[in-house]
């Protein structure tokens, strides 16, 4: 498909530079769906933003589910036309905001993935990690760095899943926003909204055993003072370095969202209210956080056919 990234007259660069809150996957998101969408609204013959109709922008959607665009692809594209045209119409560049009765199909009702008791004990105690390669760890600069690493790797994978946290909130955590003596943890969520979260006592030890212990082996004179975490190249710890933390545990390929996905599941299990959950996972809608009450209801009825003898 041929893309336009920088159509004149869109202002695409200009509605993503005022999105200040927005985290920068989301600004990166937005980019890549108004870039398709410009493009398409200028091969059928608008010029900009105050020429498109509900009519072109229905067109769209309906052409989206024709190629075909799954469901939860066309509803995060109908959300970023709303708020491009949204902002379009208060800075004045369009008279009327077409996108205001669009409605695109509901992103899909598949629940989300729930780490098993045996996948996740591999991630947090037995990780099947490679072998290191030959004379990789047989000095003595080595083996602290394959300590250092796997001190990191534990600390990471626990406060994965002792707090919940999104990817990206792990590998934005400063020193100063870590309460090891009372067990808690600030949090910048999306649009940079703080938020306390507890941390589990194995966390807090992980922690402890990194900071003493391993992350001065894999700083260098570059890093960052205060961030927590950092890559064997001494830079800040990104979800891309998360994601092969996992894949090196695990013997099948886990999304680090998996982990938060099975904190929130783990707390309903346990008979937490939807409220408490939806605070410590930082939603802002209680509807977000409900998806976890199918899934623990889901999970029951797993038990209840594996294990009742009348099931």
């Amino acid at each position: 498909m041929v893309r336009y990234g920088g159509v004149v007259g869109w202002n695409v660069d200009v509605f993503l530079q005022s999105l200040t809150a927005a985290a920068p996957a989301t600004i990166d998101a937005y980019r890549c769906d108004l870039t398709d969408f410009t493009a398409w609204a200028t091969s059928a013959g608008c010029a900009g933003p105050e020429v498109v109709t509900r009519r072109v922008l229905r067109g769209y959607l309906v052409d989206l589910a024709d190629r075909p665009a799954a469901p939860r692809t066309i509803a995060r594209r109908a959300s970023a036309l709303r708020r491009y045209f949204a902002w379009a119409t208060r800075s004045g560049r369009i008279g009327v905001d077409p996108s205001v009765t669009l409605q695109a199909p509901r992103g899909g009702g598949r629940l989300p993935r729930i780490l098993s008791d045996d996948q996740l004990q591999r991630l947090l105690e037995d990780p099947a990690e490679p072998a290191p390669k030959s004379n990789e760890c047989q000095t003595e600069a080595g083996l602290a760095t394959a300590l250092a690493r796997r001190l990191r790797d534990d600390a990471v994978v626990e406060v994965l899943y002792g707090s919940g946290l999104r990817v990206a909130e792990l590998c934005g955590l400063r020193r100063e926003d870590l309460d090891l003596a009372r067990g808690r943890t600030t949090v910048w969520g999306k649009g940079s909204k703080q938020r306390f979260v507890p941390l589990s006592e194995p966390s807090v030890a992980a922690l402890t055993a990194w900071l003493d212990r391993g992350r001065a082996v894999l700083a260098g004179s570059s890093t960052p003072d205060g961030v927590v975490f950092v890559n064997l190249r001494g830079k800040p710890l990104s979800p891309r370095d998360t994601r092969r933390i996992l894949d090196r545990r695990s013997v099948e390929p886990t999304h680090p969202h998996a982990l938060r996905h099975t904190f929130a599941t783990h707390l309903l299990d346990g008979g937490a209210d939807l409220r408490s959950v939806q605070e410590l996972l930082g939603h802002e809608d209680l509807s977000t956080t409900q998806i976890y009450t199918h899934v623990s209801r889901e999970r029951m009825r797993q038990v209840f056919d594996q294990t009742h003898p009348r099931a």
